[in-house]
């Protein structure tokens, strides 16, 4: 009888510690999942293995798109453009099909303290292959220009501003082979047309200019449209904000081309 009582004893005492022991666990893992930052289940980084999204195409400088449609522009920098054709635009997309081809793995990386998405949708992110921001050796090469929308200035803007003073100093890229452009980050970059686009004499819009698009276009209201812009001389137009006057209509950033 006492040793029967004694095994009794002996089942009842691994049961008790076997039900504490998963109370314990289901504690453990509670406080586990109270405790985790929330960044960790929403973080802005995209890894793009070989099984997942890759680079499908490059539109230019500034801009890919991945295999899943998702468009990319490239976050705080601008290249020229292709359409119209600016100088040193085909260079600049040139530049970046270069760094895009380099082994290594690749990345994209949003940034908190600016916009996830453009006004057309796309996402905006830093591109790295391997340790290398591409954004920033765009910028180090004179294949782009910082870019600071709204005046809004990213985790590497001072980098940016910084590596692009080098290379207009030491006369790289765009900054020797397109002369007059000026380097300033609050604005788009404009390296001007490969071709004479404008009459000799464009006529001045009167009043002041409009933020949202390169160069001097009259603000709105009235509303404009291709017709009125290219009368004042000043068409193509670069959107570098909201279209207010609803200039670009196929969404690629450039109108009344």
């Amino acid at each position: 009888m006492k040793l029967e009582a004694m095994k009794i004893h002996a089942w009842k005492s691994s049961d008790q510690f076997h039900l504490k022991a998963r109370a314990a666990i289901s504690r453990s893992a509670i406080i586990a999942l109270l405790i985790t930052p929330i960044w960790l289940t929403t973080s802005v980084t995209l890894a793009l293995p070989s099984s997942g999204a890759k680079i499908i195409s490059i539109y230019d400088g500034d801009t890919v798109t991945l295999s899943n449609q998702n468009k990319i522009r490239l976050l705080q920098i601008d290249t020229p453009e292709l359409r119209p054709l600016e100088c040193y635009g085909n260079e600049s997309r040139q530049a970046l099909i270069k760094i895009l081809s380099r082994p290594g793995k690749l990345v994209l990386r949003g940034d908190q303290n600016l916009d996830d998405k453009d006004s057309y949708g796309r996402l905006l992110r830093y591109i790295y292959i391997g340790k290398i921001n591409v954004n920033l050796r765009m910028v180090k090469i004179g294949a782009a220009a910082p870019f600071f929308y709204r005046g809004e200035r990213g985790r590497y803007a001072e980098k940016l501003y910084k590596e692009a003073k080098k290379a207009k100093a030491n006369g790289l890229g765009l900054w020797s082979e397109c002369v007059g452009t000026i380097l300033n980050p609050n604005r788009a970059l404009d390296t001007f047309y490969k071709t004479e686009r404008f009459p000799s004499n464009p006529k001045k819009p009167s009043g002041n200019c409009d933020p949202n698009y390169a160069g001097c276009i009259p603000a709105y209201p009235p509303d404009l449209n291709c017709d009125d812009i290219r009368s004042l001389g000043l068409a193509p137009v670069k959107v570098i904000g909201k279209d207010l006057h609803r200039l670009d209509r196929d969404g690629d950033g450039i109108g009344c081309t």
